[in-house]
């Protein structure tokens, strides 16, 4: 009777001398959690950051299957921008420093041949974001060579810039980089391979020791610095895959290479098209949390690269209402698509119709997007590119009637706002 009446009391004049003592729900803890925060103003102050991957890079922490792992990552570009930041400002991005990554983390009991399961349980967004064109950079490179940039104010709710008026896109955060450590045996066969593709005029990075992390494994004195691979491309390790499909809820399925995988969080997106065509997305920095499961010997079903699984995700990032262009691969005479640079030119020059060419379907595809919104909705062609690449989707209509390969872009209508 008397806890009775001291609960009542309390219930109706506040607690008092007799009460027991209470915590409240937020005091309750269920979770174990591991810790991987950012250090110092940028990646190269940063012993938690890296931005190379090798099998010798040392791991930053340690974490069991089950347990959350909380990210705290880096802008794409490790970049100064801010809210009201200007073309101008691009010319002083390094590319060196492209993508300062979180990591790499241990997983106990992980061992080369495994899978980890890599389920995305939050990201938490940081208040700007930025999307850039890059002169050089981006699908349209040949098209855009001036530089351009959209300053986000995020929540997350949705996105909005002053740059593209009358549009807010919503937010649906993913991972952009995201990965393990490649072991011996595939770093020295990306190394030939690009090694190759370059020698052949194809586009490859190779090993770059300037601003690379970490310092003592992949800098100018580092013990691996020609041996120490480049982020931009994502690789049979995972890496810079850019999918946006990858929210919360999903799990990404990567094959171990090194004992404990290396797991590494970076690049992280507020929201992104199909495609990214710009080169950019709306890229930020966040906080990242995970959750690890270890698949034991499941690494042999991922000959090519990684898988992902998840359930009703995608269909939340369908749009309400949409507008479509259709692409297939046509051009003008003598126009050589800047992606087959590298390839003899003497009979593909003169052609207007290629065979079974997606890469120009695609391209055909958004550019009819493009002139659909600088046309109908009053964009600029960089704005309207802007939109493209951070919220429009490519996707394949068909690889099978010969010559022409079909593209669509397909534009979610329900980003426009006010008066555009």
């Amino acid at each position: 009777m008397k806890l009775r009446l001291a609960a009542l009391s309390a219930a109706l004049f506040g607690a008092t001398a007799f009460a027991p003592a209470m915590a409240d729900t937020t005091d309750v803890k269920t979770q174990s959690w591991v810790y991987v925060k950012k250090k110092g103003a940028h990646c190269n102050d940063d012993p938690n950051c890296m931005n190379r991957y090798h099998p010798a890079i040392k791991p930053i922490a340690t974490a069991k299957p089950g347990q959350l792992i909380l990210f705290e990552t880096r802008d794409a570009l490790d970049s100064e921008f801010k809210a009201n930041s200007e073309p101008k400002d691009i010319g002083a991005v390094d590319l060196n420093l492209v993508h300062p990554i979180t990591g790499p983390v241990y997983i106990e009991g992980a061992k080369r041949g495994d899978v980890l399961a890599v389920t995305l349980v939050d990201v938490e967004p940081d208040e700007y974001g930025y999307t850039t064109v890059v002169p050089g950079f981006g699908f349209l490179r040949d098209i855009f060579t001036k530089p351009f940039i959209a300053n986000w104010r995020l929540n997350r709710l949705e996105a909005v810039a002053p740059e593209i008026p009358g549009v807010a896109i919503p937010f649906n955060g993913f991972m952009g980089t995201v990965g393990v450590l490649p072991g011996v045996p595939e770093v020295k066969d990306i190394l030939k391979r690009e090694k190759d593709l370059g020698a052949a005029g194809g586009i490859a990075l190779p090993p770059q020791p300037v601003s690379a992390m970490p310092r003592d494994v992949c800098g100018p004195n580092g013990t691996h610095k020609d041996e120490c691979v480049r982020t931009i491309p994502p690789r049979e390790n995972g890496g810079n895959m850019d999918i946006k499909q990858m929210v919360v809820g999903t799990t990404l399925l990567l094959p171990c290479f090194v004992d404990g995988c290396g797991l590494f969080v970076g690049d992280v997106h507020y929201a992104q098209g199909d495609g990214e065509v710009a080169g950019t997305a709306i890229e930020m920095g966040a906080k990242v949390t995970v959750r690890t499961e270890i698949r034991k010997g499941m690494a042999s079903l991922m000959k090519n690269g990684p898988h992902f699984e998840g359930g009703s995700q995608i269909k939340k990032l369908e749009p309400d209402a949409f507008y479509a262009t259709v692409g297939y691969p046509l051009k003008k005479a003598g126009e050589i698509p800047p992606y087959s640079s590298y390839i003899d030119g003497k009979i593909m020059g003169p052609l207007t119709n290629l065979s079974e060419d997606l890469s120009l379907a695609a391209r055909s595809s958004l550019m009819s997007m493009i002139d659909w919104l600088v046309q109908t909705k009053g964009y600029t062609p960089e704005q309207a590119y802007v939109i493209t690449s951070v919220a429009c989707d490519l996707r394949i209509g068909n690889v099978v009637d010969v010559p022409n390969y079909a593209v669509s872009t397909i534009c979610p209508l329900e980003i426009f706002k006010g008066k555009k």
